[in-house]
């Protein structure tokens, strides 16, 4: 279930950006109009480059490190 309503969800999300292309604000700005200068998307792109491995790679670690520690909570 979880599964299919994330792909549902997802193709909704695509529909919706297909039906607005290619304005970014609809009948007055273009998505290249709204796009920042090159330079900018440059550094952007370089920061992203550099944190998102770091930050999927902490992910991975972080759930293999507590996967499976907790238990079923008991009233003794």
């Amino acid at each position: 279930p979880f599964l299919t309503l994330a792909a549902i969800f997802a193709l909704g999300f695509a529909g919706l950006a297909w039906s607005f292309y290619p304005f970014g604000v609809p009948d007055r700005l273009t998505i290249w109009q709204a796009a920042s200068a090159p330079e900018s998307l440059a550094i952007i792109l370089s920061g992203t480059v550099v944190v998102l491995p770091i930050i999927i790679f902490y992910s991975f670690y972080a759930y293999r490190v507590f996967g499976g520690k907790a238990r079923d909570l008991t009233y003794d």
